[in-house]
């Protein structure tokens, strides 16, 4: 299964060109009309966003299925199958608490599928392989459509893959291919994707179509594989870039092995991590990819590491430089003669590209976010004294390497990866690429995975979290999957469920209501505003109105009294006038934040308001900026002394690092509260603590019997 292809996919999407209509034109459009435009098209389903082919990268998909006899019969399982991952029964209520909804098509194919030999399994028929796929064709063009499974028919798997699903769709097909049988007594087929085998492409567009892709896809993630083997000398001392090699704990090579050069193995890695959350999300998954797989240990010193990845973030201005910069003396290694794999991940790699190693070209491998657990495939052709270059975009597929967590009580799980929404300042789509959301039920595994490790908090993580689901089939959201986690993880195990970050176009109601309901979802809503004012939003390409923001505010104070609400705003906006900027300090003043993350406008590459002439002045901006931190600091303080004098519950973390008698930990809140305690009597415990003093951004207090 784990079979390369190094197949070449010269299949671009173009951009459709578009002319003002007749009945509008003047004297003035007649002109402009005269040139087509390209549209401002942007992908929102991931194989849209597909430069190489779906049937290219998609060699296969381990499928469940349940067979029905009826359309009626497939509309009732769809919907007691949404019931079952976290939805409501149809009176309203949430599902019983103490039902086992682990796999709810699991149990539907046990209750339901006319399937003898699957349903006992859960609907199993296992790996497919896709019958379009360059592997399953001959040199006819034919399909080699040989037995797949006795348990689901040749055409079922055929209209299965022609409608390229991503893991955990669900869909239904009806066999209408099924010999000896008319249209009325073929049976139905409810097939679920478990996960989908990706390859890995090498050699994914040359050149040429690496520049026809720039031009046509101004609005689409770009991105190019490509494995280069002949390397010229580095400057300097003119050495010729050398590699150690990586043994993966597959190839079933003994550590005695006489024929290895010891002296050149890949022993040890250093990650030096910059950025989101998700960033930090992305390098544990890095590192459970070097320990699980590769057998690496984590380096002492990073000076000393054979492996060194620099995952990067593009979201502030001057990051390109300054990973330049931190590559320095790495570089400096490689140009010795030292045997180390130099490797830059993360959103800088994928907005640079190729063009980082043409900068810096002691660099082996640039990868993009969507890569991350591809790392071995990579670091193998990097093993062979290659450069390679890995930013195509592509589907995801489960990570079979368990990350390599930073903390033992609070870990990150991801549950949506990229983002749909374009704002004229963010670099996010172009690097992160389209909306890609994992699946209830692998999410819910990583849960229990954790919980049975100990650990006591999760935070659910995406770009824009409240689009989670928009991009399956059928459609799921966010309120869905928090009542689907908090219904099937143990009471006892893990006590609190965060998640960062939503966005006021697609924050629901229920959202809300699960919030305030459900007992491990803390109440805390981190809800960015960016800007008050109601032009500067609408240039931003946000999708709501400072009123809009407001009925969010009144909708949860009402709901959710004691929730903490925390936001990110943007000052220096291209165009904002100092009325614009008052309406965000009048926002702020309504509000009144927990917490506010407060950025001045910097421009970044491939957006479109970096191109704008209306840019406000550099002093200007730092001025707002001091202006919304000091109010912003103000209204902390004004929300830690509402605690002061009540009683709080406390999640024991860590030692104070200014204070080695003092434990600190968070309130359901998130707010940070230190305390006189034994850390190794608490550690990990929930404690109620009163609150004595407060600070804007802290909390003091004294423990109390539970």
């Amino acid at each position: 299964m784990n079979t390369k292809t190094f197949i070449h996919s010269s299949s671009i999407c173009s951009l459709q060109s578009t002319t003002t209509p007749a009945s509008e034109e003047n004297t003035e459009t007649k002109e402009l009309t005269t040139k087509s435009k390209p549209k401002k098209w942007f992908p929102i389903k991931p194989e849209d966003a597909l430069l190489t082919q779906y049937s290219t990268i998609v060699r296969g998909a381990y499928v469940r299925h349940v067979v029905l006899e009826t359309k009626e019969m497939v509309d009732l399982a769809i919907q007691t199958y949404l019931r079952g991952g976290g939805g409501r029964n149809d009176d309203g209520d949430d599902n019983d608490k103490n039902t086992n909804n682990n796999d709810p098509f699991g149990k539907l194919a046990k209750d339901l599928s006319a399937c003898v030999k699957s349903r006992n399994e859960n609907g199993k028929i296992g790996w497919i392989d896709n019958p379009f796929h360059p592997s399953s064709i001959n040199n006819k063009n034919e399909i080699v459509n040989e037995v797949v499974s006795e348990l689901i028919p040749h055409y079922v798997v055929e209209e299965l893959f022609r409608s390229k699903p991503k893991g955990g769709d669900v869909l239904s097909i009806k066999n209408d291919n099924r010999v000896g049988s008319d249209n009325s007594s073929s049976q139905w087929h409810l097939c679920r994707i478990d996960d989908l085998l990706i390859d890995y492409i090498p050699n994914s567009i040359n050149d040429k179509d690496e520049n026809i892709n720039s031009s046509r896809m101004q609005f689409k993630q770009r991105g190019v594989n490509k494995v280069i083997k002949s390397r010229s000398k580095l400057k300097g001392l003119g050495t010729t870039p050398t590699a150690p090699k990586i043994i993966t704990k597959s190839s079933n090579l003994p550590s005695n092995d006489e024929s290895l050069d010891a002296t050149n193995m890949a022993k040890t890695y250093h990650i030096a991590t910059t950025g989101c959350q998700m960033n930090v999300a992305d390098s544990e998954r890095l590192a459970g990819v070097l320990e699980n797989k590769l057998n690496l240990q984590q380096s002492k010193n990073p000076q000393d590491a054979n492996v060194v990845i620099l995952n990067t973030c593009s979201i502030r201005d001057h990051a390109e430089q300054k990973v330049y910069d931190t590559l320095g003396p790495y570089a400096a290694r490689k140009r010795r003669g030292e045997s180390i794999a130099l490797v830059v991940a993360g959103c800088v790699a994928q907005q640079e590209g190729e063009a980082l190693l043409k900068r810096v070209p002691e660099v082996d491998l640039v990868m993009g976010p969507q890569y991350v657990n591809r790392l071995d495939d990579l670091l193998d052709d990097v093993s062979r004294g290659h450069q390679v270059v890995a930013t195509d975009p592509t589907l995801l597929s489960e990570d079979l390497s368990r990350p390599v967590r930073g903390d033992t009580l609070r870990a990150w799980v991801n549950v949506i990866h990229g983002c749909n929404e374009h704002c004229t300042y963010c670099v996010v789509p172009g690097v992160r690429g389209v909306e890609q959301s994992r699946s209830m039920e692998s999410i819910l595994q990583e849960c229990l995975d954790l919980a049975e490790a100990g650990y006591k908090e999760i935070t659910l993580l995406g770009q824009n979290i409240d689009a989670y689901g928009r991009d399956m089939t059928p459609k799921r959201n966010f309120a869905d999957l928090l009542h689907y986690l908090n219904d099937n993880i143990q009471d006892g195990t893990i006590e609190r469920i965060r998640y960062v970050t939503s966005h006021p176009r697609y924050f629901s109601d229920r959202v809300i209501d699960a919030v305030a309901s459900l007992n491990k979802v803390c109440e805390l809503f981190h809800l960015p505003f960016q800007a008050g004012d109601d032009q500067v939003l609408k240039n931003m390409r946000r999708g709501y109105t400072y009123d809009s923001y407001m009925k969010i505010i009144h909708k949860i104070r009402k709901r959710s009294p004691d929730a903490a609400i925390c936001g990110d705003v943007i000052v220096g906006f291209p165009g904002e006038t100092d009325e614009a900027f008052q309406r965000t300090l009048d926002l702020m003043n309504e509000v009144k934040f927990d917490n506010l993350n407060t950025f001045a406008y910097s421009t970044r590459p491939n957006t479109e308001a970096a191109l704008w002439t209306n840019q406000v002045p550099e002093d200007v901006k730092a001025e707002r900026l001091q202006k919304v931190q000091r109010l912003a600091t103000q209204h902390g303080l004004e929300r830690s002394e509402r605690y002061v004098g009540k009683i709080v519950e406390v999640l024991v973390e860590d030692i104070n690092p200014r204070n080695s008698m003092q434990v600190c930990g968070r309130t359901r809140q998130n707010r940070q509260v230190f305390f006189n305690a034994n850390f190794d009597e608490y550690r990990g415990e929930l404690v109620n603590v009163l609150i004595t003093e407060a600070r804007p951004w802290s909390l003091t207090g004294e423990i109390i019997s539970n």
